[in-house]
């Protein structure tokens, strides 16, 4: 496999989106090991831009560390500075299958209950589920079934 190619201004945005994450993966004493290269690919599959810590002094070998690795997981590299390495892989789209039957969330719903005037307004934090609807009153009720259409309506003779 071949690294990706990346543009000066692509490895820039990179870059800065990767500035506030933390390691995931850190690489100790025994160095790029199956598991290790192994666990760097699923973070890469998971979260597409990743950082890694090398805990290793040898400056020549973490910079052949990360090229190899950048080859061996197909990914682009981002940078390397000190001890860390960023590299970012392109996530495949996850297809969530649409569920028909599946029914509304609940929600939270301000309701103000006016007073007298010159008064503020009450304020009541509701939480309205899926099953339950609000009243023009500020009432939680369940809510309305649909009607039933009639069988001897819908036969015709």
């Amino acid at each position: 496999m071949s690294q990706i190619q990346l543009t000066p201004a692509e490895r820039r945005e990179h870059r800065a989106q990767a500035h506030h994450l933390d390691p995931v993966v850190m690489i100790g004493a025994d160095g790029l090991t199956p598991a290790v290269q192994k666990e760097i690919d699923a973070a890469l599959n998971a979260h597409g831009l990743i950082k890694v810590r090398v805990f290793g002094d040898d400056r020549a070998a973490r910079e052949a560390l990360y090229q190899q690795l950048a080859d061996d997981l197909n990914a682009a590299p981002i940078q390397h500075i000190g001890k860390l390495l960023v590299f970012w892989r392109p996530q495949s789209d996850k297809e969530k299958a649409p569920d028909d039957e599946r029914k509304p969330g609940p929600r939270d719903v301000k309701v103000l209950k006016f007073g007298r005037p010159g008064q503020r307004p009450e304020i009541k934090q509701l939480r309205v589920l899926g099953n339950q609807r609000l009243t023009a009153g500020g009432q939680i009720k369940r809510a309305k079934k649909p009607k039933q259409k009639s069988v001897k309506k819908g036969q015709s003779d």
